[in-house]
């Protein structure tokens, strides 16, 4: 799995997409991938299904960021993807698993819904200050579940551009 992994993150986009073009339509994709022996691990896997997803965004927008890269190195529970306005795009279901609200309801809403009367101003100072330089940054702050329970959420924060800053990535992770 790993090598057809890093077969695929290496390719560039036109390369990629040659590739899957010439995939089997899908009745027959699956009989390939069982015959390969790979059709559980894409199936039971929520990094691919993240890492197929960033990948088709980041083709989609031209990004000159190597997201595969970006999503092995740091470990996450969450993805959310913002315009350069800060409004959700995309979220995947570690998103929901983690917050409690839908993919659906998370979508063109900012992250603040998340925050409430323990997110400090100074902690919503100190990201804003961040995203503004358009570098990456780790922080820590208090969000909230849908059922109202508070939780300590690590981002990492990336900027994602093509000839500027498009959009931003944030790789969550509940800490204690």
């Amino acid at each position: 799995m790993k090598g057809l992994d890093i077969f695929t993150s290496n390719l560039n986009a036109e390369d990629y997409n040659s590739l899957i073009s010439s995939l089997p339509k899908q009745d027959s994709l699956e009989t390939v991938l069982l015959s390969w022996g790979l059709k559980d691990l894409f199936e039971g896997s929520d990094e691919i299904k993240d890492l197929y997803a960033v990948k088709a965004l980041a083709n989609n927008y031209k990004w000159n960021v190597n997201v595969s890269q970006l999503l092995k190195q740091h470990k996450y529970q969450s993805l959310v993807i913002t315009d350069a306005d800060k409004n959700i795009i995309w979220v995947n279901d570690g998103f929901s698993k983690m917050t409690g609200y839908s993919k659906e309801f998370a979508i063109n809403k900012t992250p603040r819904f998340l925050q409430g009367k323990a997110t400090s101003e100074r902690s919503r100072g100190r990201i804003r200050n961040k995203l503004l330089k358009g570098e990456p940054f780790k922080d820590i702050v208090i969000n909230y579940r849908k059922d109202k329970t508070e939780y300590k959420c690590e981002l990492r924060v990336f900027p994602l551009y093509n000839n500027k800053t498009t959009h931003y990535i944030a790789l969550e992770k509940e800490v204690i």
